[in-house]
C-alpha cells in the first residue's frame, strides 16, 4: 500500500520521511476556517479528517494521513503569527505561561474505506522572556509560519521551562507514536516495511 501525507507542511514531511521510504505528499485543498464556537479539539480533528478525505478521494490502495494543529493560551486559539510584530505579541503573551497544543490526526484506508481519528495534546510552559530575548530568538529562527511563534526543533526549545506530553512529535505537528499504532492497525508496520 502507498502511504500518502495529505499536507504541504515541510515540518510534517521532515518528521515522516525518515520512517517511510516512498512517502507521497499531496497538498489538500480545503477551507481551514474555524467555525463559530468550535473548540480547539473539534477544530483540529475536523481539519485532519477533511485533509485526509480531500486527498483520499483521488488515491487507491493507500493509507492517507491528515493532520492539523493549533495552540491554545488561556482558552484562546493562537494562530500562526505570519509576521514579526504578531510573533512578538504572541511570545510576550506566552512568557511565563503554559500553552496547550492540540494535534488532530486522521488515517484513511482507501482500500477498505476505514477511518481512524485521534486528537493528541502536548503542553509547553514558557520561561519568563524579556523583549530582548524574544526579538533575538525571532531573528534567528523566524518561526512566522508556526503556531505559537516558535520552532521546538530549533532554538525554540530554549524558550521553554518544561514540556509535558506523551509524544514530543505531537508538538511539531504529527504525533508519530499514535500514527504508528494507527498504521499497525491497518497492517502496515513501520519497522518491517522500512
Amino acid at each position: 500500500m502507498k502511504i500518502v501525507l495529505a499536507s504541504s507542511s515541510t515540518y510534517r514531511k521532515q518528521l515522516l520521511s525518515p520512517l517511510i521510504h516512498r512517502l507521497n505528499c499531496v497538498a489538500p485543498n480545503i477551507d481551514e476556517s474555524i467555525n463559530m464556537g468550535e473548540s480547539a479539539e473539534n477544530y483540529v480533528t475536523r481539519l485532519a479528517v477533511a485533509k485526509a478525505a480531500a486527498v483520499a478521494k483521488d488515491q487507491s490502495n493507500s493509507l492517507v494521513i491528515g493532520s492539523d494543529q493549533c495552540a491554545v493560551l488561556k482558552n484562546k486559539i493562537i494562530s500562526k503569527p505570519g509576521n514579526h510584530e504578531k510573533a512578538i505579541a504572541q511570545l510576550k503573551a506566552s512568557s511565563g505561561k503554559t500553552i496547550t497544543f492540540y494535534t488532530g490526526l486522521c488515517l484513511i484506508n482507501t482500500k477498505t474505506n476505514t477511518r481512524q481519528v485521534s486528537c493528541e495534546t502536548f503542553q509547553v510552559t514558557f520561561r519568563k522572556l524579556s523583549e530582548k530575548q524574544i526579538i533575538a530568538y525571532l531573528d534567528k529562527d523566524q518561526p512566522y509560519n508556526c503556531a505559537g511563534s516558535f520552532k521546538a526543533e530549533g532554538l525554540g526549545i530554549s524558550l521553554f521551562e518544561k514540556m509535558q506530553g506523551e509524544d514530543y512529535s505531537t508538538l511539531i505537528g504529527l504525533p508519530l507514536i499514535k500514527l504508528t499504532s494507527m498504521l499497525q492497525a491497518e497492517g502496515f508496520d513501520l519497522i518491517t516495511h522500512h
